[in-house]
């Protein structure tokens, strides 16, 4: 379930800001040396990157979530 949320926001989130990485690219261009702004293959390895990051930072609390015993934790809430 922690996972299913995360996956949802994270997706959420590189949509948004693939969109406006694409429309800032021309305040990119003074940054990037022998790259094209609108280079597809730099998009993807950011997308890639960053939804990677995403996965594993929300792996971490998964799996404590899904250690603690359902019966202990109603008892203690």
């Amino acid at each position: 379930m922690v996972l299913g949320d995360a996956t949802w926001l994270i997706g959420f989130g590189l949509a948004v800001g693939a969109v406006a990485a694409w429309y800032l690219t021309s305040f990119a261009k003074a940054f990037l040396f022998q790259l094209q702004p609108t280079d597809p293959r730099v998009f993807a390895a950011a997308l890639a990157t960053l939804a990677l990051t995403g996965f594993v930072a929300a792996l971490l609390p998964a799996r404590r979530a899904a250690a603690v015993d359902p019966l202990r934790s109603l008892r203690e809430s």
